[in-house]
């Protein structure tokens, strides 16, 4: 390689690499966020392993009066003793059971020493001529013991805090108490429970809360996805400035035959250097359309 040619190539080739180190930055930061997931899941996954079907103990060993639930013990089954205030049931709408939008009735629970928690039996699908379930199971009135499992709060819905009178859209505790009025004044603010079972057994209850998933979702694979992509962004750059260089290589020596040629039987010269235009018109062609073919393949990819 000539020094008038070398600056300008190596000049390409480093922008080439640059490209390649930017590209392998971004891969690691994407392969970073699909790892981070997917350690999150697994620690979710055990959490649930451990805590879903560990023996139930009393709400009060478990979260205290006004406290938030600890995320350790989210899953947990909780005995709580009291009274429904059936007066006060409400509909959280558009949750998902069943494969299709429904909605969850919760209502306040008022335990023996007063405090008051929210408690979710189970969901309903629309009904057939409105909106809302055809049918709710009622509450059983008196004392009853609960058993359910504790979940944190939820955050409002981007859409906001609206819904139809009796509704809500998330199970948002503050949003609750609010709504609620003078019944939710004592609502307390750290959880709520999805229940398991009432006693004395009602002669209906809602539908009962699906196990969670153990999927561990795709991220591991994601993660080392964009790994291997990071990596054949580098072996893509080493073939293209391989072949660049093999090309050039290719040229100096036809440059250097065809001069040699000439000295002595320009006519030759003339036919070799004809030869060799054709044939590198051929090369340019064929690597044009195995890169048109390569967009293709990888277009269809995408789709």
């Amino acid at each position: 390689m000539s020094r008038r040619q070398s600056a300008p190539a190596a000049m390409r080739w480093t922008a080439y690499i640059g490209v390649a180190i930017v590209f392998a930055i971004a891969c690691a930061f994407l392969s970073n966020w699909q790892l981070t997931k997917n350690e999150q899941r697994s620690a979710q996954l055990e959490l649930i392993s451990q805590n879903y079907d560990a023996d139930p103990v009393p709400l009060d060993q478990l979260l205290a009066p006004g406290a938030t639930l600890p995320a350790a013990d989210q899953w947990r089954q909780a005995t709580m003793t009291g009274r429904y205030l059936t007066d006060h049931q409400l509909l959280v709408r558009n949750r998902v059971h069943g494969g299709t939008a429904a909605y969850e009735i919760i209502l306040p629970f008022q335990l023996q020493d007063g405090r008051v928690f929210l408690v979710d039996r189970g969901w309903e699908l629309p009904g057939n001529r409105q909106p809302t379930p055809d049918h709710i199971p009622a509450a059983p009135t008196g004392e009853v013991t609960v058993v359910a499992r504790l979940m944190p709060g939820e955050p409002l819905p981007s859409s906001g805090a609206g819904a139809p009178p009796g509704q809500v859209p998330s199970v948002n505790l503050p949003l609750i108490a609010q709504t609620l009025g003078a019944a939710g004044a004592g609502l307390d603010p750290g959880a709520y429970g999805e229940v398991i079972s009432e006693s004395p057994a009602p002669a209906s209850m809602p539908q009962a809360f699906e196990p969670p998933s153990s999927d561990p979702g795709p991220f591991l694979s994601y993660g080392i996805q964009w790994i291997l992509f990071a990596v054949m962004g580098f072996i893509f750059i080493w073939y293209v400035i391989r072949s660049e260089r093999r090309a050039h290589r290719e040229a100096e020596a036809d440059a250097a035959a065809i001069a040699a040629l000439a000295e002595t039987d320009p006519e030759a010269a003339a036919l070799l250097r004809a030869e060799t235009t054709v044939r590198r018109a051929h090369q340019k062609l064929r690597r044009d359309r195995d890169s048109a073919d390569e967009d293709a393949l990888l277009d269809h990819a995408g789709h």
